[in-house]
């Protein structure tokens, strides 16, 4: 679908006539304000992103040991044991 000249004109045109100039002011603002916040959030998500990966974790000891779990059965098994 080509959008040549006279046809942006028009939409151009019926947008200014149903919005008015002051609340396409509006628009243009709140979505530039948007689009710059978006871009500074992406730029911090990168910074922490770089920072995080140089980080080395190291290991202060020896990593903790649990007990194997007992197997207990179902509580139908657990009635006929005690039965």
């Amino acid at each position: 679908m080509d959008f040549d000249f006279k046809t942006l004109l028009v939409i151009l045109v019926v947008v200014l006539i149903i919005f008015g100039g002051k609340k396409l002011r509006s628009i243009g603002d709140d979505l530039g304000h948007a689009v710059k916040g978006f871009k500074k959030a992406m730029n911090e998500g990168d910074h922490e992103e770089t920072s995080a990966s140089t980080r080395q974790i190291r290991s202060e000891g020896a990593d903790a040991e649990f007990p194997e779990k007992v197997k207990t059965g179902t509580p139908a098994e657990k009635s006929n044991r005690n039965a």
